[in-house]
């Protein structure tokens, strides 16, 4: 038996990956139909709530369908309500005809997502594409808004929480954390001071490996332990770094 939708709730997911360069954001190139004007338009995953599931179920599914990861970072930031959320008209159109519901008004509850894409491969579809957080085109709906609100978002949630390790490889260097940080926070950060900073910290563990295949010296290699920063938090408190 097919499960049933609820045409007036739904769940958009913001996916952030990091390339060891810039902050990306998956997009998905919603289905054509007949007339579009805006053939191929974009938008962020999403789904109309199943009635036996939940608003984190909803969420987890549509990302193992986009991804086909189960285990993966997920956090609710957010619901947009506005009764004029479904706009421009043409948006609207598309949306009546794909679920074939004389669709007025939709709340969506929105989650952001972090995901390592560096070194990875995820059987993404080729109705997909990662997409830099600054070069996001005009999309479907309000969710150029959405995404916004899921990197302020995320700024500030890495002032205080270890949540860019989700984003690194397990094992990494300084500098790729420097990066990261950089791009996220949008500022330069002098090199000495942050290196300075991070090997002080005891949950950030180096190892005895360096980096292969690069052009450069090796650097050393470090990991994040999650043990170790509950133990720190429980001393220092709530800013990680």
């Amino acid at each position: 038996m097919q499960n049933r939708f609820n045409p007036h709730i739904s769940v958009d997911c913001v996916v952030f990956g990091f390339d060891t360069r810039q902050l990306n954001v998956l997009l998905v190139r919603r289905q054509d139909i007949e007339g579009d004007p805006e053939p191929g338009k974009m938008k962020l995953p999403g789904s109309p709530v199943a009635d036996d599931e939940d608003l984190d179920h909803s969420a987890y599914r549509i990302l193992r369908e986009l991804t086909g990861l189960d285990r993966i970072f997920l956090k609710q930031f957010a619901v947009f309500s506005s009764p004029e959320r479904l706009q421009p008209p043409s948006d609207l159109e598309w949306l009546r005809r794909m679920s074939g519901v004389n669709v007025e008004r939709m709340v969506t509850v929105a989650y952001y997502s972090l995901i390592k894409i560096n070194g990875s491969s995820l059987p993404l579809s080729e109705s997909s594409q990662w997409v830099n957080v600054d070069e996001i085109p005009q999309l479907t709906f309000d969710h150029n808004e959405i995404i916004q609100r899921a990197t302020e978002q995320l700024r500030r949630e890495m002032l205080t929480e270890p949540i860019g390790f989700e984003l690194l490889s397990k094992k990494f260097t300084v500098t790729q954390l420097q990066i990261l940080h950089e791009v996220l926070l949008r500022q330069k950060i002098d090199n000495r001071n942050f290196r300075k900073r991070i090997l002080k910290l005891k949950y950030i563990v180096p190892l005895n490996e360096r980096e292969r295949d690069v052009s450069h010296k090796p650097a050393q290699l470090y990991r994040f332990d999650r043990k170790l920063y509950k133990q720190y938090k429980r001393n220092i408190g709530s800013v990680y770094l």
